[in-house]
């Protein structure tokens, strides 16, 4: 693809990195068959390639207007034309780029801000987000549906005990993260539990909360890399004493995002070297298991294996597509005993992607039905994921329950004891 950026851009390293992406782009046309919004609305410039051009256009000079805008946030983010690109096209970066110049060229509406702004500010803070979600739940019978449908119901199921301390020479920090200590309280103690059993201690660091994803995907660019640096701070007191051995993600969103840290925070002097340590010691939990699978095999078989009971799984983009871990789930829960019943186009994004549930709420619900109605054509136990914002997400819309894996993986552990 020939570009040819206008001044305003051209010379920056954002320009530079643009037009590397631009010109690797061979217009195939591969993306637009598994993207979930062409396929949803079938117009190129809800694909991949059309949003290339669009943003070519922009940064070339040419007119920026709210279509733009609006075509730039169908896009969900979920990576799986970077799957399929046989050109190795970084489509992720170049929308980020993309829709940083449009925030600043395209005035949003004032609902839309304010809508933004609440998300930006509410969504990280735990103090904030806690005690609105149990408001929310309190009064959910008396919200409109649409609004209701976005409030999970209470925790059916209390977060069991973390082990304790065993004085095991293994030690590994998980991230507790902004939402998930509210919603879902019991993943990060499951996961304890399992690491425990398999001679690790894993702990969290109080004053690292959120991964700076959510601001980050919402253009709030400094108070991203804010978060970032908070989480930087409240772990390298652990890197620095030599005794931490991986900082564990429980949620593939948080974790592609703090694998991104060494990039993101190239140019921060204080801060690119830590960035760069962290994001290398990052681990998806799933990575953990597998490199100790021969001990967790024995301790399932000691646990007296499983009674087969079938088990969906939807593996989040964030984990597949952009961490590439693929199979790697589905293998630790075959070994623990389910039956994984398969599922139709597996590679699609559930719609939840972040905020976009929120921000684009009739694409997200249709994608949600269908994913939903893949994952129970087998007639499934459990529907499971690995992200905590699909598995909020899809619970919206089910009656089957929607777990974590690593809960299962406790659970089949626990028979032993």
């Amino acid at each position: 693809m020939q570009t040819n950026l206008a001044d305003f851009i051209r010379d920056t390293p954002a320009g530079r990195e643009a037009d590397a992406i631009l010109r690797s782009c061979v217009h195939c046309g591969f993306c637009t068959a598994t993207c979930p919004t062409f396929q949803l609305l079938g117009d190129e410039l809800d694909g991949p390639r059309g949003r290339i051009y669009l943003i070519k256009q922009m940064l070339e000079g040419g007119p920026v207007s709210e279509t733009t805008q609006l075509h730039l946030d169908r896009c969900l983010s979920c990576r799986s034309c970077e799957t399929t690109c046989p050109s190795g096209v970084r489509y992720h970066r170049l929308l980020e780029i993309g829709r940083e110049v449009v925030e600043h060229k395209v005035p949003r509406p004032l609902a839309a801000r304010a809508m933004r702004f609440l998300l930006c500010e509410a969504l990280p803070r735990n103090w904030i987000f806690g005690p609105a979600v149990r408001l929310g739940q309190a009064m959910r019978p008396l919200l409109p549906r649409a609004l209701a449908d976005k409030v999970p119901p209470a925790a059916a199921r209390a977060a069991l005990p973390w082990p304790r301390a065993a004085g095991h020479r293994r030690r590994m920090i998980a991230l507790a993260g902004c939402v998930q200590p509210t919603l879902t309280p019991a993943t990060n103690a499951a996961t304890a539990r399992v690491l425990d059993r398999l001679g690790i201690e894993l702990a969290e660091v109080p004053a690292a909360a959120c991964c700076g994803a959510l601001r980050y995907h919402l253009q709030a660019q400094e108070k991203a890399l804010d978060d970032m640096r908070q989480v930087i701070d409240a772990w390298w007191p652990e890197v620095e004493s030599g005794r931490v051995e991986a900082f564990v993600m429980t949620a593939s969103g948080c974790g592609e995002h703090v694998r991104v840290y060494g990039e993101v925070l190239q140019n921060d002097p204080a801060y690119a070297a830590k960035a760069a340590r962290i994001a290398q010691m990052t681990r998806d939990v799933s990575e953990i298991l597998a490199g100790e699978q021969d001990r967790l095999v024995e301790l399932l078989r000691a646990a007296g294996g499983g009674s087969g009971e079938r088990l969906a799984f939807h593996s989040p983009c964030t984990l597949q597509h952009a961490q590439k871990i693929r199979g790697v789930v589905e293998g630790l829960l075959a070994a623990a005993g389910y039956q994984l019943s398969p599922v139709a186009d597996p590679h699609l994004c559930c719609g939840s992607a972040g905020t976009y549930s929120i921000s684009q709420p009739v694409l997200a619900t249709q994608l949600r039905d269908n994913k939903l109605a893949a994952m129970n054509a087998g007639r499934p136990v459990f529907l499971v994921t690995a992200n905590i914002g699909c598995q909020t997400h899809l619970q919206s819309g089910s009656a089957t329950p929607v777990r974590h894996w690593i809960e299962l993986i406790d659970e089949r552990l626990g028979m032993a004891s």
